[in-house]
């Protein structure tokens, strides 16, 4: 699939004591851009893209886990599953 670059001629507008830009309907369907997005600057300029809401946190991802229930009691066993047999030296 070819990457094709599109140019658009947009005008800043006022909004407050800001500015904005207007965004065309069919470019917010066709990104998924909703209520937020991610401003990010980069060498070539500045970036617009959707906030993936769906990354959990380090906290949301423990409580995820937690919330599992899943049963660890052999993890020790499995986890030396063959390594008994085995000497190592240090």
């Amino acid at each position: 699939m070819e990457k094709q670059n599109r140019t658009r001629d947009i005008k800043l507008v006022p909004i407050g004591n800001s500015k904005g830009v207007r965004i065309p309907k069919l470019l917010l369907q066709k990104y998924g851009f909703n209520q937020s997005l991610l401003l990010e600057e980069t060498e070539r300029g500045l970036l617009l893209r959707k906030k993936d809401d769906n990354t959990l946190s380090w906290e949301d991802t423990y409580k995820a886990m937690a919330d599992e229930k899943e049963n660890w009691d052999d993890f020790d066993t499995t986890l030396l599953d063959g390594l008994d047999d085995e000497e190592f030296e240090i």
